[in-house]
């Protein structure tokens, strides 16, 4: 495991949970350092003084807020630290709440907290289970990095997570951003359902970053002298979408084939088990038009 970002304290009504805060995520992201691209020279970031016109040691470098563009106002390490937070030391829990109240647009970073000491252990499955078997999260309020935070505790497993939560106010409003009114029947509906169900679930742990794979690839044969691999050029994005029920239909069929089901030019789909299909051929044979999309 990774050392402990924080340490502190879970605490609840009268219980306290001595906890160490882990990084419960990697970022295997590949990344870069700047060149002069004329010599191969490596750029680098000097934190020069505008005033004295010299490098600064990390000793010498503090803090400040912009109250404008000509006030820098100096904020020292000590200021921060004496701010009355009650949360500056412990997961302050405030609530409990339903899971499915906290809408995952507000989802931030995750932590693991591991139990700090043989103390800590009994309060820590206690709480737990006690999460567990109520189906409930505990919405808490921490403080790291000089400023306050809102986060939310769950069960991931055996361990208790410590999600971050942005603030009600740091969600921008999605207001304008969805189209305007737009006529959708009931079969298209349909034929979109039949398709997710075409498509059907998939287990997410065989997903892989393709995109990393491929340039660790290139780095590796840059390193060895060895000219790049030759990459398979993804396929062009279709069109526009002239016949959405046709595609939707398309695509039913082009799903079933791939998982190695039969289907025939004249019935797309055929999926006895799910109402929603039955649905949706029962109003395809009613309906002139939609009767002639199926044939095509």
């Amino acid at each position: 495991m990774p050392r402990p970002v924080w340490s502190g304290a879970v605490s609840f009504g009268l219980v306290t949970i001595p906890i160490k805060v882990m990084p419960a995520t990697e970022d295997h992201s590949i990344s870069f350092r700047q060149i002069h691209t004329t010599d191969g020279g490596r750029i680098r970031y000097r934190k020069v003084c505008e005033i004295e016109d010299r490098v600064l040691d990390p000793d010498e470098i503090g803090r400040a807020y912009e109250a404008s563009k000509d006030q820098l106002v100096p904020i020292a390490d000590q200021e921060l630290d004496d701010l009355p937070l009650p949360t500056a030391k412990a997961i302050d829990v405030e609530a409990f709440v339903e899971a499915e109240r906290l809408d995952p647009i507000r989802f931030g970073k995750p932590y693991f907290l591991q139990a700090d000491g043989a103390v800590a252990a009994k309060p820590y499955v206690l709480l737990r289970e006690a999460l567990q078997r109520s189906d409930k999260v505990a919405v808490a309020k921490f403080a790291w990095h000089n400023r306050e935070r809102l986060g939310a505790l769950r069960v991931v497993g055996d361990a208790i997570v410590l999600q971050v939560l942005h603030w009600p106010d740091e969600i921008r409003s999605a207001e304008g951003l969805a189209p305007k009114a737009v006529d959708i029947s009931d079969t298209e509906v349909d034929e979109a359902i039949a398709l997710m169900d075409a498509i059907g679930g998939a287990d997410i742990s065989q997903y892989r970053d393709q995109y990393r794979e491929a340039m660790e690839a290139v780095i590796s044969a840059k390193v060895e002298g060895h000219a790049p691999p030759e990459m398979e050029t993804p396929a062009e994005p279709k069109g526009k979408v002239v016949d959405l029920m046709a595609a939707l239909q398309d695509s039913v069929r082009a799903a079933k084939q791939a998982r190695g089901e039969e289907t025939s030019e004249g019935e797309v789909r055929e999926m006895p088990q799910k109402k929603t299909a039955k649905k949706a051929t029962k109003k395809t044979t009613k309906k002139a038009p939609a009767k002639k999309r199926t044939a095509s």
